[in-house]
This record gives structure tokens, C-alpha cells and sequence, in this order.
């Protein structure tokens, strides 16, 4: 099959119309997509060989293979015109970064019939060493991944070849270029510069990406070259791969990302019964905070519920109780929900094969989404954005907030874990916007289902040796061929930290303040408190007395619950062990956060939300919010329904309604008796924030029905 590009009219040899390219592709992996890809972008002129037979050239990864490769081209070159000059190249793990009349331009300069590209290492024989002519530079060993010559000429050379498929093609065209006799025959030479081709095995750290005018190329720095065709041979797949994000011009500082907007899928203008079936396969394999808040924002993705199937994985018998109360709330939403709970006993790599194979035995589904219990996904489009970019495996970005760790790795140590490339950070952090092939993805990515029917068809993808369970199918999604996209374009969110979890209390989110500070802002702190000094939410009641939201509802309610589940309520009386000195001067029936061991909790919400506001409305006093005591109060009609006038043991007092006025109690409020003014209708989540000693003489009123419950801080002592 010939695959052709727009030719020229009055074409002739410098403007590369001469040109054939010939590869071999028995089949149209995403490596011989990113070829063609590459080609077209020249205008260079394609034959394919090979389409749709059965591979039986071995894999020469491991060891000599490649026979089959001469064969086809041996056929194919006697339909070919005697004045062409023929590019045989490999595919799969080869990218254009020029074009033809460049390409041919040195071909011309060599003064040669045919150019093998040149490498480093000698493969499969290392025998022949010797044989191989010696050049005053460069490099001695034939590559045979690619090279270019007249058609007479490679009729010649290919004239003998009667191997098998499997027989190696490098060393036949090794022995043929190392017999003077015919090396001078059919005159042939090798790019020893590497001005044509770049083989990247054995010389990685000959090359470097060069940025200039628009353009990129491969710059080799031992041979200050800029070689046309670049090669991933043998074990440097992914080091081609990170070059083609970038070659030939498919990420540059002045256009950026130059392919992401091609090949998509739109869904904009689908019925919704048109819209993709997708599996959302829910993996909660360890203690994690915020899990009733990420099933809250699954069931904000903006998708059709009734094109989603769930497979919910939960190992941990804590969070069953979140996960039973979104079932039943929501399970008929969805078009199915198949649920393993803690009690089935199932290992994780189970579970993660188990939920591809509800995509895999579903004739109807197109994706599987995988997404870990950790993930918090703050983007509502961000299935469907993925599933337009219409690439096999891609993952939305996501961070550790404030640190560098997402959930790709861009590039892969010699023994397989975790390195650092060189644009990492500047895809972190922004600064490089695009769709990014990676060699690892985790927590989060949508997977092709037509790959789970052909090169993932293995139904145990998550095993691999000594390898955690992601990077198993990354593994074996590199061995398939199979690419794996990042994408940066957009903002999707964030994954929470899971360290230092505890499970001890009611509501163990309550004490995340410090390892997921921007997650625990969210559920706990009012909407409106970033919206305090922008909008003047301030509002001042009584003279030097201020009052604005702090606490959002259910914020108020965990603190709340927490007391209750606690329990140890004091009694009101005087004495009072848990101060210094024993004695309370003016008790009230109340539980300390150091008894529930949130004082250093308590003392960064201070430190983060009073005192910002503290230095605003009393200038030049800068707390460091220290306090001897923080509590919650309850006060009942029946227990004690108000608090006499006193004054605070403090610089200033932080108070916080945590219920509802009329909803939750009657009565209730504070008043200043210096000033005679009251605060009778405080709001839930509302901070009262006035000075402690001498000025603000006050009382608490009398509660008349119900339970009022407030959140008291003496700062600064």
C-alpha cells in the first residue's frame, strides 16, 4: 500500500520530489502514526510494505531479528523507477526533524550510491569489529534502521539476500558492507557524522534539542550535526519518545503546542445518548481523607450519568460508610455500579485487572477511567476533555499542592522508577503547555477500550515482578507499543496527601488542616472569607468588635459532632484540673481542644485566618496567636442557659457560632455591657472578634430552647 503526499509539479532532485520513502508497518502502531505524522509535515512521499502480515521478523529488542524487513524491500524494489533514490527507514520509533530536499541535499555530499546510518555500538556480532573500516572521525559501525541510496544500487545489494524472516537484517548488511569487494561495488558508506540519521542508542548524550526560529531539531554536540532522521533504536523508545514532544516543531516557545488541537473527538453537539460509555473504575486502597467529598465532585462531572458504569474497589472497612451513603443516595443514576467492599478480601492487583474487565467484557464500552479514592478532580469537564484528545492512554495533570509531585513521571531511570527530564518542571509548573507522551502514569487516566481488546488484551496487565501495580501496566502498556499521554492544557486538580492519616476520631478530616491545608480550606472554611477585605464582609456591631464568616456549615457541624461523640462535657463548676492552677473563675460547660488533641489544629487556624484579619482591624498588633485556652461551650435552658459579665484572660477573644439561631436554639447572643450592645442573632460560622482585658466587659445571654454551641479562644494571654 503507498501512502503518498501532495507532489510538487516541476519537480526535480533538489527539491526532494526524487525522494522514496520506503518503511516497513505490518501494523499501524501509535509509534507508525507519529511517523507519518512527522512525514506529512515535510511533504515527504511514503510506501508502506507490509500492511496487515503477520510480524514474523522476531523482536530484535532482545536479539537479531528483521530478515522479514529485506524481504519486502527486495520485492518492492522492482516496482520502483530506476532514478529514484529510496529512503529505507524504520517507523515505529523514528521521527522526521527536516525535510526531503535537505535529506537529499547531503546525501548528494556524501558522493556515495548508498548511506547506512552510522552507530556507536556493533550489534549482533561483535566478532567483525575489526573488519570495519576505520575513519579519521566519527562513528564505524552500520546501523541498519536506516539508510538511502539509488534503486539500481540497493537492487545490488539486496540481490542475495534468501534468509528467513527472522534472520537478522544487520548483520547481512554488515557482512555486505564490510567485503571491500562490495562495499566498493555497490558503493556504499556510512553517515559517520551523523548529518542524515541519528541513531540514540549508545549516544544519548550526543544530542540535545535545539530551539531556534520556530524550529526544532536534534542537535548532535560531538559532531555539531543536525541530523534529518532520528531514531529510537533498540532500548531507547522512550528516549525517543520524549524528543518527538517536541520534533519536528510539535512543541515550540513561540507557537506551543502545535498538535494538540488535531485527530480530536468531539462531544460538543452529541444527544446524550450518544455520548461515549465510559467505566469509572474507583480505587480506595488505603485510609484517605475528604472521601465523601470526592464522591461530591463524581457526581458533579459534567457527563451523562446514564453513559457511566461504576466499578467501585473499597479495601478499607472505614470508608464504607462513606461510600454506602453515595450508593444509595445516586446508585440508580448511573447505568450500572458493581461494588468489591472490604469484606471480599480481594487484593489490589485483582481489583485493578477486575475493573478492566468490566470494560473488557462490556461490547459497548469505549473507556475506562481510572481514578484513585486520593484524586481530587476540581475540573467538572474533565472526562470529557479527555476523551476528545482521543489518545490510547491519557492522564489530567495533577499535583501535590505547593510541591513538584504529580501523578506522571517524565522519564524512567535505568532500572525502571523515577527520573527527573529536563522539562519536568517547566510542565509542573506551566511554563511548557501541551499533551506530553510520558513513560508512567498514575492515580488517574482514561484508557482506550479498543487497546483492551488487542495490545492489553492480557487480562493480568497490574503484575510485573518486583513493580507496584502502576508501574506493572505502564510497563506493559511500553512493551505493546502502546502510548501514554499527559495533558497540561487545562487545570484539573490536585491529589491529596494520604500521610499521616488518623482514624481515631468522628470526623478524622477535621485534623487535615496540615497535610491537605487547600482541601481542608475548602470544606471547612466559609465561601465568603476570601471575599472579607475585597467585598467589606467586615461588619462591626459594637465598637471595636468585628464579625465576619469564618467556618462554612459543615465545618461548624464536624466541630460540633466531634464534642458530642467526645462527650466529656465539664460540669461548670470552679475547679477545674485541666488548668493551670485548677480553678476557673468563671466556668462554663465546655470541652478544651487539647482534650481531643486539636490544639495544634486550632492554633494554625488562628495563625492562617485570625491573624491576617487581626493586623487589619487592629493595626499595628501582630499576633502570634498563642492561647492558654481554646474550648467549645454548649449552653442548654437546663444545664446552663447563660454566663454571668466578665471579663477574658486575654489580649483579644476569637467567638464562633457553630448552630443556628431559631433553627437550633432561642435566645442566646453576646452583650457589651460597657458599651450596652448586644449581638443577639449571631450567625452559624460567623467569628466575633473583640479585645479581652479592661474595654470589652461582657456576658453571655440567656438561651432560652434548644442547644447553643460556640467555638471561644483567648489569644494572646
Amino acid at each position: 500500500m503507498e501512502v503518498a503526499i501532495q507532489t510538487l509539479l516541476h519537480c526535480n532532485f533538489s527539491t526532494g520530489c526524487n525522494l522514496l520513502v520506503v518503511t516497513v508497518a505490518t501494523k499501524e502502531t501509535d509509534g507508525f502514526r507519529r511517523f507519518m505524522r512527522s512525514a506529512r509535515h515535510f511533504n515527504y512521499t511514503i510506501k508502506v510494505l507490509g500492511r496487515g502480515e503477520p510480524w514474523k521478523g522476531g523482536d530484535y529488542m532482545t536479539e537479531p531479528g528483521g530478515g522479514q524487513k529485506v524481504r519486502l524491500l527486495k520485492a518492492g524494489l522492482q516496482e520502483m523507477e530506476e532514478d529514484k533514490v529510496v529512503l529505507f527507514i524504520d517507523s515505529y520509533d523514528v521521527v522526521f526533524a527536516s525535510g526531503p530536499k535537505e535529506l537529499l541535499k547531503k546525501f548528494q555530499q556524501t558522493r556515495h550510491k548508498v548511506v547506512f546510518s552510522a552507530e556507536t555500538l556493533i550489534w549482533p556480532d561483535r566478532h567483525l569489529e575489526d573488519k570495519h573500516p576505520h575513519f579519521r572521525e566519527g562513528k564505524r559501525f552500520l546501523g541498519s534502521g536506516g539508510f538511502i541510496g539509488y534503486v539500481p544500487n540497493l537492487k545490488e545489494m539486496v540481490a542475495d539476500w534468501t534468509g528467513e524472516d527472522s534472520d537478522s537484517d544487520q548483520l547481512f548488511f554488515t557482512k555486505i558492507y564490510i567485503n571491500p569487494e562490495k562495499r566498493k561495488s555497490i558503493n556504499i558508506t556510512l553517515d559517520n557524522r551523523c548529518r542524515m540519521f541519528h541513531n540514540l542508542h549508545g549516544s544519548l548524550d550526543e544530542v540535545v534539542l535545539k530551539f531556534e526560529d520556530g524550529q526544532v531539531r536534534a542537535r548532535n554536540v560531538l559532531y555539531d550535526t543536525l541530523p534529518v532522521v532520528i531514531h529510537g533504536n533498540g532500548p531507547t523508545k522512550l528516549q525517543i519518545n520524549y524528543l518527538s514532544n517536541y520534533i519536528p516543531t510539535v512543541w515550540t516557545f513561540e507557537t506551543g503546542c502545535s498538535v494538540c488541537l488535531e485527530d480530536l473527538r468531539p462531544l460538543s453537539g452529541l444527544k446524550e445518548s450518544e455520548y461515549p460509555l465510559v467505566v469509572i473504575g474507583i480505587f480506595i486502597q488505603q485510609p484517605t481523607p475528604f472521601v465523601s467529598v470526592f464522591f461530591e465532585t463524581l457526581l458533579k462531572l459534567e457527563y451523562p450519568k446514564n453513559r457511566l458504569k461504576l466499578f467501585i474497589y473499597n479495601q478499607e472497612q472505614h470508608h464504607e460508610v462513606a461510600v454506602s451513603s453515595f450508593l444509595k443516595d445516586h446508585r440508580k443514576e448511573y447505568q450500572d455500579v458493581k461494588v468489591i467492599g472490604p469484606e471480599e478480601n480481594m487484593d489490589r492487583v485483582a481489583s485493578r485487572n477486575l475493573g478492566l474487565d468490566m470494560c473488557r467484557q462490556d461490547k459497548d464500552c469505549e473507556y475506562f477511567f481510572s481514578v484513585d479514592i486520593e484524586v481530587v478532580l476540581k475540573n467538572k469537564d474533565t472526562l470529557k476533555i479527555l476523551i476528545e484528545q482521543n489518545e490510547p492512554i491519557i492522564a489530567p495533570m495533577i499535583t501535590r499542592e505547593g510541591r513538584l509531585w504529580t501523578n506522571f513521571w517524565g522519564a524512567l531511570s535505568a532500572d525502571g522508577y523515577y527520573a527527573r527530564s529536563e522539562d519536568y518542571v517547566d510542565i509542573v509548573q506551566g511554563r511548557r503547555v501541551g499533551v506530553w507522551n510520558v513513560p508512567y502514569l498514575t492515580k488517574v487516566y482514561l484508557v482506550k477500550a479498543s487497546l483492551l481488546h488487542e495490545e492489553l488484551s492480557n487480562n493480568d496487565l497490574f503484575s510485573s515482578g518486583t513493580l507496584d501495580l502502576d508501574m506493572a501496566f505502564c510497563h506493559n502498556a511500553r512493551n505493546k507499543g502502546v502510548f501514554m499521554y499527559v495533558t497540561n492544557m487545562h487545570t484539573f486538580g490536585r491529589m491529596l496527601s494520604t500521610e499521616n492519616y488518623q482514624m481515631s476520631h468522628l470526623h478524622n478530616d477535621l485534623w487535615q488542616i496540615f497535610e491537605n491545608p487547600k482541601d481542608w480550606e475548602e470544606r471547612y472554611i466559609h465561601e465568603n472569607y476570601t471575599k472579607i477585605m475585597r467585598d467589606k464582609l467586615i461588619e462591626t456591631p459594637c465598637p471595636d468588635v468585628y464579625w465576619f464568616p469564618l467556618f462554612s456549615d459543615i465545618g461548624c457541624d464536624h466541630i460540633v459532632q466531634e464534642m458530642e461523640n467526645f462527650g466529656q462535657w465539664s460540669g461548670g463548676r470552679n475547679t477545674d484540673t485541666r488548668i493551670q492552677g485548677g480553678y476557673e473563675n468563671v466556668p462554663t460547660i465546655d470541652i478544651h481542644m487539647t482534650q481531643i488533641n486539636y490544639e495544634k489544629e486550632w492554633q494554625k487556624l488562628l495563625l492562617d485566618y485570625i491573624a491576617p484579619i487581626t493586623e487589619t482591624m487592629y493595626p499595628g498588633y501582630y499576633t502570634k496567636a498563642q492561647f492558654d485556652l481554646a474550648f467549645v461551650v454548649r449552653y442548654k435552658p437546663d444545664e446552663q442557659p447563660f454566663l454571668r459579665p466578665h471579663h477574658d484572660a486575654s489580649t483579644f477573644t476569637i467567638n464562633i457560632a457553630l448552630n443556628q439561631k431559631v433553627l437550633d436554639y432561642q435566645g442566646g447572643g453576646c452583650r457589651f455591657i460597657r458599651y450596652n450592645c448586644s449581638v443577639e442573632a449571631p450567625r452559624k460560622g460567623w467569628a466575633l472578634m473583640h479585645p479581652g482585658r479592661l474595654t470589652h466587659y461582657h456576658e453571655g445571654l440567656r438561651t432560652t430552647a434548644g442547644t447553643r454551641y460556640i467555638a471561644v479562644s483567648f489569644v494572646d494571654p
